[in-house]
């Protein structure tokens, strides 16, 4: 059973990619990534996408449901975590298919929806008041997270080795709920970073709706960052085994700090940040160029998002970060000197064999996003002999965004409840037992395999979850088994709420 379900959600999808694996590997043209094929989805169903990637998150919700919860399969669960450390840290969301709560992973999800509201929430109309309740059930906890105990930032509910060992539905749970945390002594800068920014990016998100729990946010968030950049230090080298090979932090702290001071500089226009960017800049990464963005390694990202100071506010010390995000994004394109990608021959970017939908729908959001930044002043994207347009790069996403809706060879939405064919079998305990009005009686840990090994469609539909993906073939396997293809997580959905939202309005 442990084979099964004791996976590595971090370290397999970086090491195939770094070490140049075994992929087979389409050679694409750049006519085929920018071919608009004659696309089935209407602004309707962008819109209906939406709706239903951000009523996900309520599916991944950990404790007391509100009266409006929306999928109402799911029940309150979690409600003692923290109390036998005399600390509440009762909320959250689980990151995937399972039920711990990780800070790394949650606190990047909640950056990214925040990040989805901040660029697309003009365009999310009747889902806006949903997107932000989604980046606020992110918050509060992590609000909870940094302030529960001075000098320390808790990051993790739940013993993943324990959990991954049942197969049970968070409502009934009774595996061990372990806190972790990192201080000055064992310190995090990664996990603290990521929590500061966070919190700085959500603050934006409500500095008009709610301009007191704005201020709560920035200020939680300046003091995480002093904390994450004062004690310097990997909170995979403090916590071990407890976060690898879950969530390990392969990519080290550095990429983390740029990002947390990159967000507390757009979120606070503090020129304290700006200094810090421009004297730290190049020890934490600012001249190397990376090819993905994801919960481990916010490089590719942190250039986006100061390239847009240079783009739409002229802030001339970040003229760097707009050259390393033109880098970035030849990388995606066929024919450019510096083309990095892989695709499917059916046209998916292709990164990893495990859940290698959340590279897709990362790079597909930074996509949109530099070619707003573009359209602010008509900016082009220069590769070699080639000049990438702002349209041309909405092009390349909407390929993508269009393939995990459903035109695809598999003719399969890769998003759970969207389309007429989708995912059956999801790699999600709560998704796969019985939920607990269709049978109160507790499900034990191991009662729950036989939902696991099941053949049976899932009991409770995960409306929006977007699954790992297929593989590099274009092949999709609908089994629970297969976590690598039929896990979804929060980090896939977040960077998609605003690219739908893009789409929706188009």
């Amino acid at each position: 059973m442990a084979a099964i379900v004791l996976h590595a959600k971090g370290k397999s999808m970086e090491s195939g990619w770094q070490l140049g694996l075994n992929i087979i590997v389409h050679k694409v043209k750049l006519s085929e990534i920018l071919q608009i094929a004659k696309s089935t989805h209407s602004l309707t169903d962008y819109s209906n996408a939406l709706e239903k990637c951000i009523l996900f998150f309520e599916g991944q919700r950990s404790g007391r449901l509100p009266s409006n919860q929306r999928l109402a399969w799911r029940g309150n669960s979690g409600l003692s975590d923290g109390s036998g450390y005399h600390v509440d840290l009762v909320g959250g969301y689980y990151d995937a298919g399972d039920n711990v709560k990780f800070g790394l992973p949650m606190a990047f999800t909640t950056t990214l929806l925040a990040w989805s509201v901040i660029e697309f929430g003009n365009s999310m109309r009747n889902q806006l008041d949903n997107a932000k309740a989604a980046v606020r059930w992110g918050t509060d906890y992590l609000l909870k997270a940094a302030t529960a105990t001075p000098g320390t930032l808790y990051v993790q509910v739940g013993d993943p080795n324990m959990d991954h060992h049942c197969w049970e539905r968070p409502e009934d749970m009774d595996t061990p709920r372990n806190v972790y945390k990192v201080s000055s002594q064992n310190p995090g800068s990664d996990v603290a970073a990521e929590t500061a920014a966070a919190l700085a990016a959500a603050s934006i998100v409500f500095k008009d709706s709610d301009p007191a729990y704005s201020a709560k946010l920035l200020h939680t968030a300046m003091k995480v960052f002093d904390f994450a950049d004062r004690y310097r230090g990997s909170y995979s080298d403090s916590l071990n085994s407890v976060v690898c090979p879950f969530y390990c932090s392969y990519s080290g702290y550095q990429d983390e700090l740029l990002w947390g001071a990159s967000w507390l500089h757009r979120a606070s226009g503090n020129s304290a940040y700006l200094a810090y960017i421009q004297s730290n800049g190049q020890t934490l990464g600012a001249n190397e160029d990376d090819y993905s963005f994801s919960w481990d390694d916010k490089r590719a990202g942190t250039k986006v998002l100061l390239s847009q100071g240079f783009l739409e506010n002229s802030i001339q010390e970040f003229h760097l970060y707009k050259s390393h995000s033109d880098n970035y994004f030849c990388s995606l394109v066929p024919g450019s000197p510096s083309f990095q990608a892989q695709y499917t021959p059916g046209g998916l970017f292709y990164k990893g064999s495990e859940s290698n939908l959340q590279y897709v729908t990362t790079s597909t959001f930074l996509l949109l996003t530099y070619a707003k930044y573009l359209s602010t002043n008509k900016g082009v994207t220069q590769c070699g002999s080639s000049t990438l347009t702002a349209d041309k790069l909405v092009a390349i996403a909407k390929k993508q965004v269009d393939y995990i809706l459903g035109d695809n060879p598999e003719k399969i939405s890769y998003m759970v409840g969207f389309g007429p064919r989708y995912p059956q079998h999801v790699h999600h305990r709560g998704s796969s037992v019985p939920s607990v009005h269709a049978h109160p009686a507790h499900i034990g840990c191991n009662d729950g395999f036989q939902y696991l090994h099941s053949s049976s469609p899932d009991p409770n539909v995960l409306f929006g979850a977007i699954v790992g993906g297929p593989d590099n073939r274009d092949n999709f396997a609908d089994n629970r088994d297969n976590y690598q293809q039929s896990e979804p997580a929060t980090y896939i959905n977040a960077p998609f709420v605003g690219a739908l939202a893009f789409f929706s309005a188009e």
